[in-house]
C-alpha cells in the first residue's frame, strides 16, 4: 500500500477531491477534462452500455522469467497494444477480471501477472533468496516482458503493482508507453521511513508494525491466520465494496503460495529498514532514494473511500510526473479501485495510451 511517509506529508491539507463517476468506457462523463471519449487509435468505439464481463479468467498461462515462472492471464488479441495490470496487497489478479475483457474489447493484449510469493507464481530455484524490495518485484515485471518480447507496454496499476509500475517508469522508461498508477508516486525512500508519521497515518498502517513482531510472523506464516488477517484488511480499506464469500475466496488461493509469507513479511519489513535487501538489488535502490521524476504519460487515480489516499486530490505528488498527466479522483470506491470500479480503471488505461499517443 501506499508508502507512509508519501501520505504523511498530506495530513493537515484540504480535502479538495473531485468525485468521478464512471459507468461506462464511453461518453464524456467517463472522459478525462478535455480529452476525448474515443478509443484508442485505431480501436473500436468504446461502449456506452453496460459491458457482461466474465467471473473468472481463461486458463492461465507461464513462463520462465528472470527467478521466477511467472503465471499470467491473458486476454485481447495475440498482436494488439499490450496492457500489464498489477496487483497489490492483500489481492491478486482478480482485482483486474473485470477490467481485463474491457480492454480486450478496445484491441489490447491484457497480461495479468501474480506478483513474486502469489498464486502459482513460483521460484525457479530453492536457494533463490525470497526477499522483495521494490526493485526486485519491477524486475520481475521487466524480466516477464523480455520473456514475453514485448518491448513497450502500458502498465496499470495499485498498490504493489502501482509502486512495481513507478519503478519500471522511472528506471526503464523506454519500456513503458504510458502509465496508469494509483495512489500516484509511490516509490519508496527507505531513509524517509525511519521518521515518525502523523498519529494518524500510523494507525492505518498497524498491519506493517504488526508484520514487525514475532505475533505477526507467526499469523503470516498459517495460512488460516493469515486468510484471516487478509480479509479483515479488504474490510477496513473498502468500507463501501460489498464483496461476498466467493469474491474473497477465489483471490484468497493467492494467498496459499508456499512463499506467501516470507514474501509479505520481507516487503513490509524492508520498508522500514528492518531488513537488508539484496546486494544485487543496491544500485536501484540508490537511484530509487533520489524519488526520481516519471517522464512516460501518466494518468493518476486516488480512491475517494481509500484511507491510503492523501487529501490534495493528487497535488501532493504530481511534481513527480513531468510527462503528459491527468488525475482522478473516483467517487464511492476503496483501496481495491480496479475491481470496485472496473469500467474507470479501464477507462484511465486508454486515456494513459491517448496521452501517449499524441
Amino acid at each position: 500500500m501506499m508508502d507512509r511517509r508519501t501520505f504523511s506529508k498530506t495530513v493537515g491539507l484540504g480535502a479538495g477531491a473531485t468525485g468521478v463517476s464512471l459507468a461506462g468506457l464511453g461518453g464524456p462523463a467517463a472522459a478525462a477534462p478535455g480529452a476525448p471519449a474515443s478509443p484508442r487509435p485505431g480501436g473500436s468505439p468504446a461502449s456506452t452500455g453496460p459491458t457482461s464481463a466474465p467471473t473468472a479468467f481463461p486458463a492461465l498461462k507461464h513462463v520462465k522469467a528472470g527467478v521466477l515462472d511467472i503465471h499470467y492471464a491473458e486476454l485481447g488479441p495475440a498482436h494488439g497494444p499490450v496492457v500489464l495490470c498489477l496487483h497489490g496487497w492483500p489481492y491478486d489478479i482478480h482485482s483486474f477480471v473485470d477490467v481485463a475483457p474491457l480492454l480486450a474489447e478496445q484491441g489490447y493484449r491484457v497480461i495479468v501477472p501474480y506478483l513474486r510469493g502469489h498464486g502459482s507464481t513460483r521460484f525457479l530455484s530453492g536457494r533463490t533468496p525470497r526477499t522483495a524490495e521494490q526493485s526486485a518485484i519491477a524486475l520481475d515485471i521487466v524480466a516477464l516482458m523480455d520473456a514475453l518480447k514485448i518491448h513497450r507496454a502500458v502498465l496499470a496499476g495499485f498498490d504493489w503493482g502501482s509502486r512495481t509500475a513507478d519503478v519500471i517508469a522511472a528506471l526503464w522508461p523506454e519500456r513503458v508507453k504510458a502509465l496508469v498508477s494509483t495512489g500516484g508516486y509511490l516509490i519508496t525512500d527507505i531513509a524517509a521511513q525511519q521518521e515518525p508519521a502523523a498519529p494518524a497515518v500510523e494507525h492505518n498502517w498497524w498491519y506493517q508494525w504488526y508484520f514487525a513482531t514475532e505475533r505477526g510472523k507467526k499469523t503470516m506464516e498459517n495460512p488460516e491466520d493469515r486468510i484471516a488477517l487478509c480479509r479483515y484488511v479488504w474490510t477496513l480499506v473498502s468500507p463501501d465494496w460489498d464483496f461476498d464469500d466467493a469474491t474473497f475466496e477465489r483471490t484468497a488461493r493467492a494467498f496459499r503460495n508456499p512463499d506467501y509469507a516470507a514474501i509479505v513479511l520481507f516487503n513490509y519489513r524492508w520498508r522500514i529498514g528492518l531488513v537488508q535487501g539484496e546486494p544485487r538489488y543496491d544500485r536501484y535502490e540508490k537511484r530509487l532514494a533520489a524519488r526520481p521524476a516519471i517522464h512516460v504519460p501518466t494518468v493518476t487515480l486516488d480512491a475517494a473511500l481509500d484511507p491510503f489516499t492523501p487529501p490534495g486530490d493528487g497535488s501532493t505528488y504530481r511534481d513527480h510526473f513531468t510527462g503528459p498527466y491527468d488525475h482522478r479522483t473516483i467517487a464511492d470506491v476503496g483501496h481495491n479501485l480496479p475491481q470496485e470500479a472496473p469500467a474507470a480503471f479501464a477507462r484511465a488505461v486508454v486515456d494513459a495510451d491517448l496521452l501517449g499517443a499524441r
